[in-house]
C-alpha cells in the first residue's frame, strides 16, 4: 500500500520538502564557520569529501557533490587558488585530473569540521543518543533508495 494520499499530502510531509528546508536551514547556521576560514559550504564539502578519501579526482569529486565538470573545474580552480589542493594529470591517463589536499587544506577543513562537530552537539542537546542513531540510520537508508533509483534510471 502506498504511503502518500493525495489527501494527505503537504510540506509538512514531504521528505523533498523537509530535507531541502533542513540542508537550508543548517547551511545558513553553519557558513560562519567557512567564512571564518575564507571558504564556502561548497567548498568544504569537496574537502571533506577529499579527507574521507572520497574523491581523489576531479571526476570523483563531480560525483560525489553531484556537480557538473565545469562547476567542478570551478571549484577546484579556488581551491587551488587557496592553497588548499593540488592537482596533477595521471601518468597513465592525461584525461584524468588527480587531487591532491594540501597541509594547509587538511588543516582548515578539521578545523571547520570539529567547529561544526561542537555547534551540532549544541544543538542536538535535547535528543536522546538513540533518537540521533536511528535518524541517521534512515537518512543512510534513503540515501541507498535514491541512489539506487537514479542507479536504475528510475525517474517519474
Amino acid at each position: 500500500m502506498a504511503f502518500y494520499t493525495k489527501a494527505a499530502f503537504g510540506p509538512d510531509c514531504s521528505l523533498g520538502y523537509l530535507a531541502r528546508r533542513i540542508h537550508q536551514i543548517g547551511q545558513s547556521l553553519i557558513e560562519p564557520v567557512f567564512a571564518a576560514e575564507g571558504m564556502s559550504g561548497t567548498q568544504w564539502s569537496a574537502l571533506m569529501s577529499m579527507l574521507a578519501g572520497r574523491s581523489s579526482t576531479c571526476a570523483d569529486l563531480a560525483r560525489d557533490l553531484s556537480h557538473d565538470k565545469g562547476a567542478t573545474t570551478r571549484l577546484v580552480d579556488a581551491m587551488e587558488q587557496q592553497g588548499w589542493v593540488t592537482r596533477s594529470r595521471a601518468i597513465d591517463d592525461r584525461r584524468v585530473l588527480n587531487l591532491e589536499l594540501t597541509p594547509d587544506g587538511e588543516a582548515a577543513a578539521i578545523r571547520c569540521r570539529d567547529r561544526i562537530i561542537t555547534y551540532w552537539n549544541v544543538l542536538l542537546t535535547d535528543w536522546d543518543r538513540d533518537e540521533i542513531e536511528k535518524l541517521i540510520e534512515l537518512m543512510q537508508k534513503l540515501r541507498t533508495t535514491l541512489d539506487d533509483a537514479l542507479t536504475e534510471g528510475l525517474r517519474p
